[in-house]
């Protein structure tokens, strides 16, 4: 069913994959890091914090965030960039989840990043068009 594209279909998949990485993009540039530090630190600081691992882990997803934020406009063109945000939010997700299960006073994360990581991958991946040939999407992608 996923390799049946309708135009119509393709274009509102491709406005929603859109927003979701401008929406992903702005929260990875500027909220995680009130998250960690101020809003939720229970769901989204691991203990005991380190100041230091909080400012590269933010660094890290605001420079993920810029970038996402540029693929919004001809996500086709970007596919590895958002395959790449949705495994690696996979992979992060689930070696959280590990350890948060493994430690008592990180059951938090249960309930914090770990299901802001899934939901980012879930979005990207559902929305994200897969099976089209390159030269289609090429040709899909310069229409819009």
């Amino acid at each position: 069913m996923d390799n049946v594209f309708t135009a119509a279909n393709l274009a509102t998949r491709l406005r929603l994959l859109r927003m979701a990485l401008v929406l992903f993009g702005l929260i990875f540039l500027v909220g995680l890091y009130p998250l960690m530090t101020s809003w939720w630190p229970a769901g989204w600081r691991w203990s005991p914090n380190q100041t230091e691992y909080e400012q590269m882990i933010a660094g890290v997803y605001a420079t993920l965030g810029v970038f996402l934020i540029f693929a919004s406009r001809n996500p086709l063109e970007h596919r590895s960039l958002i395959w790449f945000t949705v495994w690696s939010s996979l992979v992060h997700a689930g070696i959280m989840a590990m350890h948060a299960i493994k430690m008592p006073a990180e059951h938090g994360h249960l309930l914090g990043d770990i299901p802001a990581l899934l939901l980012v991958a879930a979005v990207l991946a559902t929305l994200m068009p897969r099976g089209m040939p390159a030269e289609t999407s090429d040709r899909t992608s310069t229409r819009q």
